[in-house]
């Protein structure tokens, strides 16, 4: 057997296993999975977990396993129903809550099976490592979700957390405040009754003021407290010193229910048009009946990322940027420095382009009743006329149609090497894949300014009112549109190298411009590659609200691109830990490393394709034998 063909059988195998185990764990044979491209998933009774590479080498194997036991102790403890009913209508606290139950289900389901607690510990050591919690080293940097989750975790197991995460978890400890501490306690103490752990949920969401309680939600030791005659304002006081140790939550574990759950986000979504006055007037939790809403300490006034003014935000092709004479010159010079990369990323380039056209390559059935008559077996009608006619007709091939967007960061840190060799990666993937039959778009963003530009100017006509948002004037540029031929826009890559051309970056907007132009594509699979150096940053937004403002807004994004299917998600981080916010990135040390490196990630993304073709082939193959 050849090595391609056991490393094949290899991988059936795997699948074959981790489905059986999948639904051992459910308690439920008639589950349906399919392995995907993307993270786990769940809608219903059909699960969906990340298709395995040929290689499968052991962590990835491990990871694999993990996810599958995630989604079937989903499936046997989690009760939707029970779940829904205490759920918060606010979008921050109803992520801490879904991840709260999440941890609770692999608690639960993992004691008896010493194999998936191992499995999980050693995907939430790799997600720990991978986001870098060794690092932080201020309470902020860590999502209150992903925070809590861990804690809540460490609690109801009463295993350690991994040691990257427990320097970053010991400020948290140290912050949580007397409410917050109950309610992990109460968790813990109820973590067998889903009933009774949403209501001790809700209250750990109340202690950090991430959402109301209801009346039965609320603190029995602070019930008692009131009945003894504690002064009215206490309460209040201690909630409001506890509110302020929570942050926004940004980002969120592997394996969650707004990963898990699929469609059934869209129910909960539909509140999100609750705004905070309406909740709090609902609230019924303090004597007196509804209340007002409270003031929000400063930094969290706004309600969410906004732009102070989007006019003179622009979307501009890259000719127009530039006269052709310039631009001319500019594409020479990136000509020559292509010369220098071509050998390497050439050959890379030319493996992918005969994997690509293996998948488009024509095949036949053979030995059907009707169709085309097949000639080459005639011998068998002459040697015998008794034996009947055979037929064949042509398979359709199971190659997608497919669309690649490049998106590059286009900041003042690229400048030099880095954004020369972005272009030329660019130049080189927009040629192979468009003879191949892959639409490529090219596109790059920056700032129109430096330091804020007319947005800023505008602010400070306006007399510099607080919390502005974005306060900067966005550069959206095309390089090359899907549509358009390489040939006849070849020249714009050039615009890269020009000088003042590359400014600030804000990453979040960039990344739902190019989603939204992906999206609306129709071609059946979209792939986005975004390539950075940095985080986003922006001093003119920075110096005058939160800190986090563009990061947390670049996990927001993420968050919700990587949430759905329509668009598979990879970026590629020179010199910057990019996993800290993509599921699927990789970080590279050298941008001499990028092209290599570019080419690869899709030869694997195009190889998951084809084994997940492959598969349904078998299974098609299966279903006409039985």
């Amino acid at each position: 057997m050849a090595a391609g063909e056991q490393e094949q059988a290899r991988t059936e195998g795997f699948k074959r296993a981790t489905v059986g185990v999948l639904r051992a764990l459910a308690g439920n044979g008639d589950v349906e999975v399919a392995f995907q491209a993307g993270p786990a998933g769940l809608n219903g009774r059909r699960a969906r977990l990340p298709a395995p590479t040929r290689q499968l080498n052991p962590a990835e194997v491990t990871r694999l396993r993990a996810a599958a036991d995630s989604v079937g102790l989903y499936l046997r403890h989690h009760d939707v129903a029970i779940h829904a009913a205490r759920q918060p209508a606010e979008r921050e606290a109803r992520e801490v809550y879904d991840q709260l139950e999440q941890v609770r289900v692999e608690v639960v389901g993992s004691r008896a099976f010493a194999g998936v607690a191992a499995n999980l510990r050693a995907r939430q050591t790799e997600i720990c490592e991978a986001e870098g919690l060794d690092r932080m080293t201020r309470k902020d940097q860590l999502p209150i979700g992903t925070a809590l989750a861990l804690l809540a975790r460490e609690r109801l197991s009463g295993e350690p957390c991994p040691a990257t995460a427990e320097a970053i978890l010991k400020t948290w400890r140290e912050t949580l405040g007397a409410g917050a501490e109950r309610a992990l306690g109460a968790m813990a103490a109820a973590q067998d009754d889903q009933r009774a752990f949403t209501r001790a949920a809700r209250r750990l969401l109340a202690a950090l003021d991430l959402a109301e309680a209801d009346a039965d939600d609320r603190d029995p030791d602070e019930s008692q407290g009131d009945d003894a005659g504690d002064q009215p304002g206490e309460q209040d006081q201690e909630q409001e010193s506890q509110g302020q140790s929570g942050d926004t939550a940004e980002g969120m574990l592997a394996g969650t229910p707004d990963q898990l759950e699929g469609d059934g986000s869209d129910d909960a979504g539909s509140e999100e048009g609750l705004d905070d006055e309406s909740v709090a007037a609902t609230g019924e939790d303090r004597p007196g009946g509804p209340q007002p809403p409270r003031e929000r300490p400063q930094g969290e006034a706004e309600a969410g990322y906004h732009a102070y003014v989007r006019l003179f935000d622009e979307e501009v092709a890259a000719e127009d940027l530039c006269d052709g004479d310039e631009l001319g010159r500019l594409r020479q010079q990136l000509d020559q420095q292509l010369q220098r990369l071509q050998g390497v990323v050439g050959k890379l380039a030319n493996r992918l382009q005969r994997r690509l056209l293996a998948q488009q390559t024509r095949a036949w059935e053979f030995d059907l009743e009707e169709g085309l008559l097949d000639a080459g077996r005639l011998a068998r009608v002459v040697v015998n006329p008794l034996q009947a006619l055979s037929y064949k007709r042509e398979r359709d091939t199971e190659f997608r149609d497919t669309v690649v967007t490049l998106l590059i960061d286009n900041s003042g840190s690229m400048r030099g090497r880095p954004i020369a060799v972005a272009a030329m990666c660019g130049d080189v993937l927009a040629r192979t894949l468009e003879r191949c039959g892959v639409k490529v778009e090219v596109l790059g963003f920056t700032t129109r300014a430096w330091k804020g530009g007319q947005s800023r100017e505008r602010w400070v006509a306006d007399g510099k009112p607080r919390n502005p948002g974005r306060l900067n004037d966005l550069r959206h540029i095309v390089y090359k549109a899907a549509d358009a031929p390489w040939r006849r826009v070849r020249r714009n890559l050039g615009l890269m190298l020009r000088e003042g051309l590359l400014k600030e970056n804000i990453d979040g907007e960039a990344l739902q411009w190019a989603y939204r132009r992906l999206a609306s594509r129709p071609e059946r699979r979209r792939i986005l590659m975004v390539i950075s150096d940095g985080a986003p940053v922006d001093d003119s937004s920075l110096s005058v609200n939160p800190g986090n403002l563009l990061e947390k807004h670049l996990r927001e994004v993420i968050r919700d691109i990587e949430g759905h299917d329509e668009v598979e998600l990879i970026a590629i981080g020179i010199g910057h830990d990019v996993t800290r916010y993509y599921h699927r990135a990789v970080t590279i040390v050298d941008a001499e490393e990028l092209g290599g490196t570019m080419m690869q990630k899709l030869t694997e993304l195009f190889e998951e394709d084809v084994g997940l073709a492959w598969g349904r082939a078998a299974a098609e193959r299966a279903a006409l034998v039985i």
